[in-house]
């Protein structure tokens, strides 16, 4: 797998960690469905995930986004910290794929951490390399959101493109460093939104010990734009929004194991 850091030209040691550059898609300083509280949120650019119905489809290429530098993202972030210290919030990472960017996140949750910032990093859990950059991005992370798209490796490859593997994989390192983690769930009509498979989701969520909830997202089209602004087709046109039949009952199969959804 790729890794989107050995792409960028960055400074090599600790001593110049403010300088350190990443590619950043964009920004958003009032975030509120990005984890506890108002959130600002940081989309990183690149992902090698392919859902059908990536509503952040622009930040694929890994070329593309803009270079900026962990101090800067800082500075940015600094006059916002009152409100998201009124509401718990913090910063969240997303993207893209933030661990494409691993060693950069690390330097910018660990200089936000020494500022009395949460963190937050919200991943596919694809583009994991499991050694000392990821023990230490961890270790300045206060939560990790992480997508499992869907349970069944036949339809997780057809919904996004790639094995589920590496996500399951992921979970259970995470679960093995008792780090709190929020399970997110897109149900998409059609692709996820089958009882069986929601059941053996949650049997696996369960059985991991560090989950605080699951977030259950109903599909939407809000991203069709995007794919038609870059001349794509989006396959998903004619796929509408599951019915609020259909997420009781996908909550009820979460919920049945012990597992927190929210209301539906």
């Amino acid at each position: 797998m790729t890794r989107l850091e050995n792409l960028i030209p960055v400074a090599g040691d600790e001593m110049d960690a403010d300088h350190m550059l990443g590619r950043v898609h964009s920004t958003d300083s009032f975030g509120t469905v990005d984890g506890p509280g108002t959130r600002f949120v940081v989309f990183l650019q690149g992902c090698l995930y392919r859902c059908l119905y990536c509503h952040n489809r622009d930040t694929w290429d890994l070329n593309a986004g803009e270079l900026r530098s962990v101090g800067e993202l800082v500075e940015e972030i600094i006059p916002y910290q009152p409100f998201m210290e009124m509401s718990e919030g913090g910063v969240t990472v997303t993207g893209g794929e933030p661990l494409l960017q691993a060693q950069f996140v690390y330097r910018l949750f660990k200089s936000l951490k020494h500022l009395g910032f949460h963190t937050c990093l919200d991943t596919n859990g694809y583009a994991v390399h499991y050694d000392d950059t990821l023990d230490a991005l961890l270790s300045f992370t206060d939560l990790v959101m992480l997508d499992i798209k869907q349970i069944n490796p036949e339809r997780h490859k057809t919904l996004v493109g790639v094995s589920n593997q590496y996500a399951l994989k992921f979970a259970r390192y995470l679960a093995e460093r008792e780090k709190k983690l929020w399970i997110r769930y897109v149900v998409v009509p059609g692709y996820s939104d089958d009882l069986d498979d929601a059941d053996e989701l949650a049997r696996f969520v369960a059985q991991l010990g560090n989950v605080e909830k699951v977030e259950l997202l109903p599909f939407h089209q809000l991203g069709e734009h995007k794919w038609k602004e870059m001349g794509e087709e989006y396959a998903l046109s004619d796929i509408t929004p599951p019915s609020s039949e259909t997420m009781k009952r996908i909550s009820a199969v979460f919920n049945s194991y012990g597992l927190a959804t929210g209301e539906y």
